[in-house]
């Protein structure tokens, strides 16, 4: 345990050093909700008020970008410098480093969360979560699904300079997708049907359902999230790589 708090503590400091990991996967996202929300509609939209909507949506994208995207480039930068083959031959040990990795992202998103809604309500007149338990419950598992999904997105990655640009391709055009910024239902019909699948658009519905009064969770946007999370799992437990691939063929 001490080793594992030694390393969550150096996990923070590497990122808060990190000027432009911090800005874009934390600082960002919570720019968007005061920059949208000035501008930002007042009618309903799916049950919830405009300023509420879109508090909902930039909690997602922002758990998002730092569990998904900031994570995944992340790591793949570490590989391909030699830094996560060197922690195999560390105490620490590469089961514990990721774990404090993980933690520190956990920690990144708390600090987001809790941002995002002061801003929300006090500054936009969003309103806060009516159920505070299920609304963390449903944090936690986003969070868990897409560090899945980001840890396993890594082994399709070849190169660090090609890391941004392979995750922003499927994190970007996701999250419009998903209705993070406007209803999908709003979307052209093909479009619609793509959302429907899409991890970002079940975790949506899930914390919006702790925001109205009587909502409870829709099970089949908590299997579907799960699901995503446990198909990340299995493709990071069977093809994750510890070692540089930037030259290797055939693997």
């Amino acid at each position: 345990m001490r080793l594992f708090l030694h390393e969550l503590r150096a996990q923070q400091l590497l990122f808060w050093r990190n000027r432009e990991a911090a800005f874009f996967s934390f600082l960002f996202p919570i720019l968007l909700l005061a920059l949208i929300g000035s501008v930002y509609g007042d009618e309903p939209i799916e049950g919830v008020s405009a300023p509420t909507f879109l508090l909902i949506g930039l909690l997602g994208y922002g758990v998002a970008a730092d569990a998904f995207a900031a994570l995944a480039i992340t790591l793949v930068v570490r590989r391909e410098a030699g830094l996560l083959k060197r922690v195999r031959g560390t105490p620490l040990g590469p089961g514990m480093y990721l774990a404090a990795v993980i933690a520190s992202t956990v920690v990144v998103i708390a600090l987001q969360v809790v941002a995002q809604l002061l801003l929300g309500v006090y500054m936009l007149g969003a309103d806060w979560p009516q159920r505070p338990a299920p609304f963390v419950f449903a944090i936690l598992v986003g969070a868990a699904a897409f560090a899945a999904l980001g840890i396993a997105v890594t082994t399709v990655v070849r190169t660090a300079e090609g890391s941004s640009a392979v995750v922003n391709a499927i994190y970007l055009p996701m999250a419009f997708i998903s209705g993070v910024f406007f209803s999908t239902e709003e979307m052209p019909a093909f479009l619609q049907a793509i959302s429907e699948v899409l991890p970002l658009t079940y975790f949506l519905d899930l914390i919006r359902a702790t925001f109205i009064p009587g909502e409870g969770f829709d099970a089949s946007a908590v299997t579907a999230l799960v699901v995503w999370g446990l198909v990340g799992l299995a493709v990071a437990l069977r093809r994750f790589r510890w070692e540089p691939r930037e030259g290797v063929t055939g693997s």
